[in-house]
């Protein structure tokens, strides 16, 4: 079975960093993420224009090129989730997840029986197509397939001990950008209920054996402060940011040199 890079780091409580596939299209995503250091890709279904079918094609090259493909679908559409993970996805997240109940409804999604209710859908490409033992894999597909429940709003930060206590679930991610906004101080990433709300989060994953993630914080400011309570799997940016950035850096040197 294709192994799962991010996994396997916040395992061993290394970082994990992610490069949002927001834009990008076809196999060259997981590539370029590779070939800059990144361990997973974070294919958006939620605020990319992206089908199952886009997400798929990314996912399915990206799992020779040594990088975990881990999609986001809405919460009212984990049937997206469901078809990914059919067709080479390696993880799912998924926002907005306000409860407990709302954690087990993604772990019932996603994981095989006994520990949820995800159907078989036959030779799997995590196995390169080649039909498994289907008892052996779906235990072993279970322990390898990410599920990332996203924090984004004061109730999930209150329920937090509640949700990190679900079996089957790997990490809370935050959507800090989001829960800034739900909060009333869209945009402060580093206001001290963003920071409380970071160590309450994190406690609660540390008791659980639960993994801290960390999304919307990429300066240098605020990202090593999160980090140092335990943040692990991290959205590191997007293909736009990373584009607009280069871009903007080689356009400002070249009109520099304007004679």
């Amino acid at each position: 079975m294709t192994p799962n890079r991010a996994l396997a780091n916040i395992r061993a409580g290394k970082l994990a960093l992610g490069f949002g596939v927001h834009h990008l299209r076809g196999p060259s995503a997981g590539m370029i993420a590779a070939a800059n250091g990144f361990d997973w890709l974070f294919i958006d279904m939620e605020h990319g224009a992206m089908s199952v079918d886009d997400a798929s094609n990314i996912a399915i090259a990206a799992l020779g090129q040594g990088v975990a493909p881990i999609v986001r679908c809405c919460k009212d559409a984990l049937f997206e989730g469901t078809r990914a993970l059919d067709n080479g996805a390696l993880g799912v997240v998924v926002p907005h997840i306000d409860t407990a109940e709302e954690a087990r409804e993604i772990v019932k999604a996603f994981r095989f029986p006994p520990v949820g209710m995800r159907s078989w859908g036959g030779p799997p490409f995590l196995y390169g197509l080649k039909a498994p033992d289907v008892a052996a894999a779906q235990k072993e597909v279970n322990e390898t397939v990410l599920i990332a429940a996203m924090i984004e709003t004061p109730e999930a930060v209150e329920n937090a001990e509640e949700i990190a206590a679900v079996p089957g679930l790997d990490v809370l991610m935050f959507g800090t950008s989001d829960l800034t906004a739900t909060m009333g101080i869209p945009g402060q990433i580093g206001h001290p209920d963003v920071q409380a709300a970071y160590a309450r989060v994190g406690a609660a994953c540390h008791k659980h054996g639960k993994v801290l993630g960390m999304g919307g914080v990429y300066d240098e400011t605020w990202a090593p402060k999160y980090i140092a309570l335990g943040a692990r799997f991290i959205l590191s940016g997007n293909d736009h940011s990373f584009l607009m950035t280069g871009a903007g850096m080689r356009a400002k040197y070249l009109a520099s040199l304007q004679p």
